[in-house]
């Protein structure tokens, strides 16, 4: 039977536990390449993966975790050998167990930061993955596990290197933080949205909590996904007990939270660190003969960007409009010029006005348009947590704005044409996109509602045929303007109407086209909006800085029962006098920001302007101590409280720097040295070479004023001794993402200590605990990057 078979069935399908914490039991030690041992110790791989099997297991899972040539590029080994080899021994397992299992190809993240964070690119990842995928294939795997992904973007090149490469099933787990989110910000609903979007068979979440603490996460995941969920947590977190490495959570513990799971409703569950076939074989017991909860869960109308997502029919959505060349001077200057600046401007602007979501369109004769979208849409992903709208009437434009875009994005636009639906339903299916639909077809734009509803309904029949579900199609009715076709306004009104009642399709129009050639535009713009709001509007395409167009939105919320209480509607209006303007447009320069802002809003390309400017009445330290450090530290109390993301954090940083770079070309010319706070190394330990934690660390060290030297990956003790030595560094931060590598923490802080090195240790990763930094001699646990350079404050006699 086929893995999807099984899975279709509604049976609990059950995965195997840890690789590594059996790899350790058998021998292994810290520093060696787990990978290696499928080719000169496979009867160990293949005696764990019996085990697992004996236990129970339906799923065997490779090792091959880390078999990216990114990771193997150091230690001689090929990606296509040591994937043969590791699936060979898992099926060998299997021969010798004599039952029907599956073998998944596992695969890890690649270990660095994508962009704009750090210089992995979304290629890059694809490239990555579809050679271990091509190569899991014709070695004989059944299916493919994504597990412990950190980067939803990541995760979306993987997914498209596995379903456009190879007809292998795809599970993807997640590994979230205490807080509810992944490193990079991303959340349960999100994650759901975006995956399923992409067309995944299941979805999850593995690794970095112990199955008690999952449960809150495990309940959100379950609220939103439609597809089959699992999960594979660790038994716990690690503590040390005489000298070993140990979990928290006992078989007993594991499995009485697993029956909950069971209960509300995952399809696949297994374990992840610290679990062994003995904690499997208890869950068999627990799982014999038991069916797939049926859970109810109603899909719904959404857009996602990496870290939000945003639900259409709940509550009035304003796209901002403003992001297209398209009868504004300024912005068609501005793209011909390549003046992305002020494109920056435009997306905080009309954020901060309230907008929900941004229109894209950069559709100009002389532009590389799909060049062009892809390098506007990444440069606003990188200051705005808004999802997008990508906007073209250029096939090529909208499948690679879709390809490159970090989320699930709305399409603008598909009509009633055979032609226009032939082309944009496959690009809107396998990106798993939001469409708005035009009433029009190859007779044009009919004049009835009868007329346009027909459309609608052809438009939404023939997704399905795509298998596009109505909850992704967003029906425009089209405005016409009141001053040509003056009968036909109200025909777009009762379309909407019709489309709601009839179809139950949401609905969204571009609003100002109503008043064209007439006076006095807003009036007859602010009252069409309410009567299209009336008649069942969700989405209106406005300039959301347009103070009359936003009051008659935040009237309508409040009179249709959306403001509950008027909460919204009295936090904007309660204080204001009579006609004063709720928001106003203009076009701000440098002069107009204070470094601050610029900093907290990530404008890089201000920064330096900025500094200059603020030279002539401020010395270099005033503008460290009075600008740049405070910035910083709102920024970064945003991000400890879930206000900001990684992203923005990493902007931020970057921000700094360019200020920092005038800064110390004016330190020079006055004859002055920078000064540093500190002196700092930064090491991931023996064993492990995952390094992303540290290189954030790095960055923020970095713009606190700390001077870092960076020891890099897999880094042998002796070496963080002689640098410590040589450079007499403050403080020494060990990072370990590997649970197969926390114990060479542990030996590297013991041989720090013999070796005379005195100066404080703070120790970080995603394994570790505090209780577990205490027990392995370090002085300080940085739980995250803020988090750290307090730390380091502390430590050379600073306070935040």
């Amino acid at each position: 039977m086929l893995f999807k078979e099984r899975l279709n069935k509604g049976e609990i399908i059950l995965f195997d536990g840890a690789m590594g914490t059996m790899l350790q039991a058998n021998g292994m030690t810290g520093g060696e390449l787990p990978e290696r041992y499928n080719l000169e110790k496979p009867e160990i791989i293949e005696k764990i993966h019996l085990e697992y099997l004996v236990a129970g297991a339906d799923v065997i899972t490779t090792n091959t975790f880390g078999a990216n040539s990114h990771k193997l590029e150091e230690s001689g080994l090929k990606v296509k050998e040591v994937i043969e080899a590791a699936v060979s021994c898992a099926r060998k397992a299997i021969e010798k167990n004599g039952q029907e299992a599956y073998v998944a190809l596992d695969i890890g993240p690649v270990g660095q930061l994508m962009e704009p964070m750090g210089t992995l690119s979304f290629d890059d990842v694809y490239e990555l993955v579809k050679e271990q995928v091509v190569a899991g294939e014709k070695a004989g795997c059944d299916l493919v596990l994504l597990e412990t992904m950190t980067d939803i973007y990541e995760l979306k090149a993987a997914v498209l290197a596995i379903k456009e490469n190879t007809s292998l099933p795809v599970l993807t787990t997640m590994t979230f933080e205490a807080n509810g989110r992944s490193l990079t910000g991303t959340d349960p609903e999100t994650m759901v949205n975006i995956l399923e979007g992409l067309g995944v068979d299941a979805l999850g979440m593995n690794c970095s909590l112990g199955p008690i603490e999952s449960k809150v996460i495990l309940e959100d995941i379950l609220k939103y996904a439609t597809f089959p969920v699992m999960i594979q947590p660790n038994a716990g977190l690690p503590v040390i007990k005489e000298g070993k490495t140990v979990y928290s959570i006992t078989e007993d513990q594991f499995v009485e939270a697993a029956a909950e799971f069971l209960e509300a409703g995952i399809s696949i569950l297994g374990g992840c660190c610290g679990t062994t076939p003995s904690y499997i074989g208890k869950l068999k017991q627990l799982v014999q003969g038991k069916r797939v909860v049926k859970r109810v869960v109603v899909f719904k109308t959404k857009i996602s960007s990496p870290v939000t997502s945003l639900t259409i029919g709940e509550d009035f959505v304003i796209i901002g409009e403003r992001i297209n060349p398209t009868g504004k001077k300024k912005m068609k200057e501005a793209l011909l010029e390549d003046n992305l600046q002020y494109i920056i401007e435009e997306a905080i602007t009309q954020e901060k006005a309230g907008a929900h979501a941004l229109d894209v369109n950069v559709g100009l004769p002389k532009i590389d348009e799909p060049a062009k979208i892809v390098e506007v849409i990444k440069l606003i992903q990188e200051i705005s947590n808004l999802p997008l709208q990508i906007d073209s009437a250029d096939i090529e434009a909208l499948e690679r704005g879709c390809r490159y875009y970090n989320g699930k994005a709305l399409i603008n636009s598909v009509n009633g044409k055979a032609e226009s639906m032939e082309a944009v339903f496959p690009i809107a299916k396998k990106y798993g996109a939001c469409i708005i639909a035009l009433t029009l077809d190859e007779g044009g734009i009919p004049n009835t509602a009868e007329e346009r509803y027909a459309i609608a309904k052809k438009i939404m029949d023939t997704a399905a045929g795509y298998g596009i579900p109505k909850e992704n199609i967003i029906i425009d009715s089209l405005v016409l303007t009141a001053s040509a076709q003056q009968k036909e306004v109200m025909e777009t009104v009762k379309t909407l109407a019709m489309v709601k009642e009839k179809l139950g399709l949401k609905t969204s129009l571009g609003v100002s086209n109503v008043s064209f050639g007439l006076p006095n535009r807003p009036l007859i713009n602010k009252t069409f909006l309410t009567m299209a709001m009336t008649m069942g509007l969700d989405v209106a395409i406005i300039n959301p800085m347009n103070k009359d167009m936003i009051e008659a939105i935040d009237s309508f919320r409040v009179l249709a029962n959306l403001d509950r209480d008027a909460v919204d509607f009295v936090a904007r209006y309660g204080g204001q006098t009579e006609g004063e303007a709720v928001v106003s447009q203009k076009d701000r320069s440098v002069a107009d920001y204070s470094l601050q802002e610029i900093i907290i809003g990530g404008l890089k390309d201000k920064a330096a302007e900025k500094t200059i400017e603020i030279l002539k009445d401020k010395t270099p330290l005033e503008i460290v101590n009075g600008d740049l450090m405070p910035a910083l530290n709102i920024v970064g109390d945003g991000f400890e409280k879930g206000k900001i993301f990684l992203p923005q954090l990493i902007q931020s940083a970057e921000t700094v720097k360019a200020s920092f770079g005038v800064l110390k070309e004016a330190m020079t010319k006055e004859g002055r040295s920078e000064v540093k706070k500190g002196k700092v190394i930064l090491a991931t330990v023996k064993g492990d070479i995952h390094d992303i934690g540290k290189n954030i660390v790095k960055v923020l060290m970095e713009n606190y004023g700390f001077e870092v030297f960076d020891l890099g990956k897999d880094v042998d003790p002796d070496k963080i001794i002689a640098v410590a030595k040589e450079k007499e560094v403050d403080i020494i931060g060990l990072s370990a993402l590997m649970t197969t590598t926390v114990k060479s923490m542990e030996e590297t802080i013991l041989k720090l200590r013999t070796s005379g090195v005195v100066v404080p240790v703070m120790v970080g990763g995603a394994v570790l605990t505090l209780e577990y930094a205490d027990m392995i001699g370090a002085d300080f646990y940085g739980k995250d990057a803020k988090e750290a350079v307090s730390i380091a404050h502390k430590v050379v006699g600073l306070e935040d």
